[in-house]
């Protein structure tokens, strides 16, 4: 019997243990599941980042909770060179156990609490929303042209997006940091796809100076390795921004013991200080999706959006669980648009994330049934 007095949070169920019977579907196909429902690498981790590892395997003490001079530096150079981030400083710089516990937990870490609200996109990545609700906040969707709700204390933003794999270019982006210094808030920045732009495209971070007009003030951006250097097994990530804020979460987590593993700090050095494998890894992605995407667009889905990024936002104009279902039974498992939001009910998330050889696999398999568009939704 649970102690009494004891109350967890009041969360969500975990979206993807709702996809047990598609999964099982999925797997019983002859040729094998093609799996598309989650944004895990598949692809070798860079030999550069592996061999940084190795090196630094016998590291017997306590790592930094603010990261070695030498990552710091190296997200600094990164950012500036792959970005156009100028001006962003060493001691701003705060290695995260990835991107996800960041998310998670910021909102708590920056004081939120009952009576505050934390925006995020009106289709999102559903931790945005947990963590609103760890902290006791109120979360609140907000579409792109809408205005930010009062008592707004904390703004998220996403480009590209998971799911939709949308671009908000400098104008855009410019403008809702301008509104949330106007009510006093905080933009977080979740830049984990940002190493996946469209391609021939430049992408843009919030640290980019058209964009904070010169002050870094109430802006955070938030990295991830997992997607540009395959390291999702590592977890990986940092967060940088204005100062003030920075220091105040690295004093949170200093007594919180979050700490990233001295190796994984030398292997995210070598990642950030190595752009070929960067190139490397958007290359192979946007051939995948060269591959897939038309090949669901012959089997009746319509695409929207998704030129960056790692995902295909699709939909057959019908309830996402029907097309989920649908696709499972020809052994693609992808994930149902509502995980992202009530915005996202008729549209399916597909990842791009699975070998050569299964993403050919499931295009194939929609060639096959290309002509049946659908007949059973």
């Amino acid at each position: 019997m649970t102690a009494p007095g004891i109350r967890f949070p009041s969360l969500p169920d975990f979206p993807w243990d709702s996809l047990a019977a598609e999964t099982a579907t999925a797997r019983s196909h002859p040729d094998g599941v093609v799996d598309l429902s989650v944004g895990t690498p598949v692809d070798p981790v860079p030999a550069v980042v592996a061999e940084a590892l190795r090196a630094a395997w016998n590291s017997p003490g306590y790592p930094q909770t603010w990261g070695t001079p030498r990552l710091r530096a190296a997200a600094v150079e990164a950012l500036e060179r792959r970005y156009g981030a100028e001006g962003v400083v060493a001691d701003a710089v705060l290695p995260t156990i990835g991107s996800k516990e960041l998310v998670a937990w910021l909102p708590t870490q920056l004081g939120l609490g009952a009576g505050d609200v934390v925006a995020i996109p009106d289709l999102a990545y559903p931790t945005y929303e947990v963590g609103a609700l760890l902290a006791g906040a109120s979360p609140a969707r907000v579409a792109d042209d809408e205005p930010l709700p009062e008592g707004t204390r904390l703004v998220w933003l996403n480009s590209p997006s998971n799911p939709t794999g949308r671009v908000l270019g400098v104008e855009a982006l410019a403008t809702r940091v301008a509104e949330a210094r106007r009510v006093g808030a905080v933009v977080a920045s979740d830049e984990c796809y940002l190493g996946l732009p469209a391609p021939g495209a430049d992408p843009v971070s919030v640290l980019d100076p058209r964009v904070h007009g010169g002050s870094m003030d109430s802006l955070l951006a938030v990295h991830s390795l997992s997607k540009t250097s395959q390291l999702a097994g590592y977890r990986a990530g940092f967060v940088v921004g204005d100062p003030e804020l920075v220091a105040g979460l690295l004093a949170v987590r200093k007594h919180a013991g979050m700490i990233v593993p001295r190796p994984v700090q030398e292997a995210m050095t070598a990642a950030l200080s190595d752009d070929a494998h960067v190139a490397e890894t958007r290359q192979r992605y946007d051939a995948r999706r060269a591959v897939l995407r038309p090949a669901l667009e012959r089997a009746g889905l319509r695409i929207e959006h998704s030129e960056a990024g790692l995902y295909l936002w699709a939909t057959a104009d019908r309830p996402c669980r029907e097309t989920v279902g649908w696709l499972a039974e020809r052994g693609i498992l992808v994930a149902p648009g509502e995980f992202y939001g009530p915005a996202g009910a008729r549209h399916v998330r597909v990842a791009l994330t699975a070998s050569d050889e299964r993403i050919s696999a499931a295009a194939d398999r929609c060639d096959s049934v290309a002509r049946e568009h659908f007949p059973g939704l």
